[in-house]
């Protein structure tokens, strides 16, 4: 635990001030959020059409949800520690406003961690999903869950509770993951990226 604090920290002052030291003017900078802000509504839509396609029932889901994030993952092995960085977001259904978003999660030993996934996040009511975009959200081991087909199948048996009012999908290159695994993972909202 006390690793997976030191790399989330280190992954937090890395991303806080990259734009700090680019050397980029204030307009350059809001113009590279602007393109940011696109790639990843671009991203969301794409995540969502790959878990349609996977489990076309979720379609459904998502529009009753109160709100839904999404998020892609990228993960980087360094000998004995695991580190993960990704980027999202959340989207209000009732309101239609986006919150860009970032995920970290850190590890301690040699091949830990999904190194290619997409998560979406359906969210059951207001409470739930104010709470995890203003306050950030850390998966402990209690997130864990594992999905299992049944014959009737479909997107219900493969998104698991992760947390009350919180449903979990996780996406690999094969399509739906069976095990929902997202301990050590904390998520945050974008501060750069949510300014006017």
């Amino acid at each position: 635990m006390k690793y997976l604090k030191l790399i989330t920290g280190l992954l937090l002052v890395i991303v806080m001030f990259s734009g700090f030291w680019s050397g980029k003017s204030e307009k350059e900078i809001k113009e590279d959020n602007r393109k940011e802000r696109t790639e990843r509504i671009k991203m969301s839509n794409e995540t969502l059409q790959l878990l349609y396609k996977y489990a076309p029932e979720a379609k459904d889901m998502i529009l009753r949800s109160y709100g839904y994030a999404t998020f892609s993952n990228a993960g980087v092995n360094f000998i004995l520690f695991s580190a993960e960085g990704g980027k999202g977001m959340a989207h209000n259904n009732r309101t239609g406003i986006n919150t860009y978003m970032n995920m970290a999660s850190g590890g301690v030993g040699l091949g830990l961690g999904v190194k290619d996934f997409r998560a979406i996040f359906l969210f059951e009511n207001k409470n739930a999903y104010d709470s995890f975009v203003n306050s950030g959200w850390e998966a402990n081991a209690q997130a864990d869950a594992a999905a299992k087909y049944k014959e009737s199948g479909g997107a219900a048996n493969a998104a698991e509770t992760v947390a009350p009012g919180i449903r979990l999908y996780k996406l690999t290159q094969s399509g739906l993951a069976l095990q929902v695994t997202v301990q050590g993972t904390k998520y945050w909202k974008d501060e750069d990226l949510n300014k006017n």
